[in-house]
């Protein structure tokens, strides 16, 4: 998941925001952590890390997200993505509300 802001700079190609699993792969590759991993290991590597779930800046530590899958080994970084997606995803749906449903529903 990832949005681009709206224009205004003077950039001509403006930079993404990396949210949610995104953001996440980002970490991993930055924090170079080798497959298969346990959740201990990737709180060891990636724990306190805060990972924005939607473009606002909402977030979730690695932490916090690895302790709502039932899942304590993953073989491959795929893995850890899917069943952490769903996570992400959920939080972002938790924080819309009314309003921001309401007006993403409207066609303006």
């Amino acid at each position: 998941m990832a949005a681009r802001p709206p224009g205004g700079g003077d950039t001509d190609e403006p930079e993404a925001i990396e949210f949610g699993i995104a953001a996440l792969d980002a970490r991993i590759d930055e924090a170079e952590v080798s497959f298969p991993a346990t959740a201990a290991e990737l709180r060891d590597a990636l724990g306190d890390q805060s990972i924005p779930y939607d473009a606002h800046g909402r977030s979730l530590t690695v932490s916090d997200a690895l302790d709502r899958v039932p899942q304590r080994e993953f073989e491959n970084e795929t893995a850890l993505l899917n069943a952490l997606y769903p996570v992400f995803d959920e939080a972002r749906r938790e924080e819309r509300g009314v309003i921001a449903s309401l007006r993403d529903a409207l066609p303006f």
